[in-house]
């Protein structure tokens, strides 16, 4: 899916992309769960336990020190340091490599399919300085090339990693890129006013932060770049100032560059949306280069905001998306420059129609889930992390995940501590008797424990 997505954004003139690794190969984990838990579950079987089975509970108590000292985050990640000397350990289903050799995203291949990359922080930090999506937060004739992709596809199926992936390879390539990381930002929060000259309106201060995230990483490029329009820009009111007297509008310089635009929406609260939206018309002309816009949470720009219009003294008009100035400049598709908005279903949007107003009818691509072969990297991986004990690592066992989840990865990487336990552990557990007070964490705990080990 990654690769077609690629071989998509490849379609713009001088420029190539090769095929790339699966989306949703970040290289940081977060714990979204502890096996204390189990721990505490031990404590209460031990309590109902006759003198007899003292043995059983001293085996008991030795799987949950193992289990304690395996959960100790510090030990983990001082194992981690350890194991990066060791590419014995850095081995895939079958033999194969887990990470690619390959230094740079633009020079991956079909051969480095169903493998990681490894990429520092710092290194995310400097070419996505706008911020890290959450999760990472992925007819017989070919695929049809477009320069317009809306991401779709289950919860936590990768989407805004591979957007993200995306940004990074076309900046690597040299492309101006327009990447939004939280589209619904733009949507909520803040100040906002009603341009008598535009009729929409105006948020100043996502406008402002907006722009200040556009610098971040293409201060030089914008530098090189003159103005291409010379009409004035329509200033509204600032950010908690009201509207400058007797002045409606403010022209830029002659030999102004986009740089020196996107500084005075900066400077000044009253010309930052004005700013914001001539720089979305100046990027439309750029020819030199190949500019991207990125949309992120995209879905949010079809429903309502987060603002209300006074209507009556008791009575409010929530504002639709497409009023906000901001996101009409940027919400719509029908243009010819490369454009990738993703989807994201955990910002509680709700489902919206198949057919969306000013989007292709074409574009929309649903994400799919991780087939096995995918599946098996991403344990193996896990499996190098540390996030679970090779003694009780098995492909029987990544496999069961595989099939409970569905191929989802977040919940693939919620369900792998369940193969912490060992056989006696599970037999343990399995063999407590729930009552109708229990809680339903520890139901669900020996449900899977039962089918894991079943």
């Amino acid at each position: 899916m990654w690769r077609s997505l690629i071989r998509t954004a490849a379609a713009a003139p001088s420029t190539t992309a090769n095929s790339h690794p699966n989306s949703s190969s970040q290289l940081w984990s977060f714990r979204g769960y502890s096996v204390k838990n189990t721990k505490a579950v031990v404590t209460k079987a031990k309590k109902g336990k006759s003198k007899s089975d003292s043995k059983s509970d001293t085996s008991s108590s030795a799987v949950s020190a193992a289990a304690d000292e395996f959960d100790d985050e510090d030990i983990r990640v001082r194992r981690l340091a350890e194991d990066e000397n060791n590419s014995s350990l850095d081995v895939g289903p079958n033999g194969r490599p887990l990470f690619t050799s390959t230094p740079s995203l633009s020079q991956l291949s079909s051969a480095d399919t169903c493998t990681y990359m490894k990429f520092s922080m710092e290194e995310l930090n400097a070419v996505l300085p706008e911020g890290l999506p959450l999760g990472m937060s992925f007819n017989g004739k070919g695929l049809k090339v477009r320069k317009q992709i809306v991401l779709d596809g289950p919860v936590s199926c990768g989407k805004s990693i591979a957007l993200a992936m995306l940004v990074h390879w076309a900046r690597d390539e040299g492309w101006l890129v327009v990447y939004v990381p939280n589209g619904r930002e733009w949507t909520h929060g803040g100040v906002f006013y009603k341009n008598p000259l535009t009729g929409l309106w105006d948020t100043p201060v996502q406008a402002a932060n907006a722009l200040q995230d556009f610098l971040k990483y293409n201060e030089s490029r914008l530098q090189q770049l003159p103005c291409q329009i010379s009409d004035p820009i329509p200033l509204g009111e600032g950010a908690g100032v009201g509207l400058m007297k007797g002045v409606d509008s403010m022209a830029m310089p002659e030999g102004s560059t986009l740089y020196d635009l996107v500084q005075t929406g900066v400077t000044h609260t009253h010309a930052a949306v004005g700013v914001l939206v001539r720089l979305r018309k100046e990027l439309s002309l750029v020819k030199d280069i190949p500019v991207l816009f990125a949309i992120d949470q995209y879905n949010n720009w079809f429903t309502f905001s987060g603002y209300e219009e006074p209507v009556t003294v008791r009575s409010c008009r929530p504002l639709h998306a497409r009023e906000l100035a901001m996101v009409n400049a940027f919400r719509s598709m029908m243009h010819n420059d490369m454009m990738v908005g993703a989807f994201s279903h955990s910002t509680a949007v709700g489902k919206l129609r198949k057919d969306l107003p000013d989007v292709p009818p074409d574009v929309r691509i649903n994400f799919a889930r991780y087939n096995l072969d995918e599946a098996a990297t991403v344990c193996h991986y896990y499996l190098r992390q540390r996030l679970v004990r090779r003694e009780v690592f098995s492909e029987e066992g990544w496999k069961k995940i595989f099939y409970l989840s569905n191929g989802n990865g977040s919940e693939m990487r919620w369900l792998l501590p369940f193969m912490r336990l060992t056989e006696k552990a599970s037999s343990l557990l399995s063999s407590i008797s729930f009552s109708s007070s229990s809680s339903r964490h520890l139901q669900l705990l020996s449900w899977l424990v039962n089918f894991f080990y079943s």
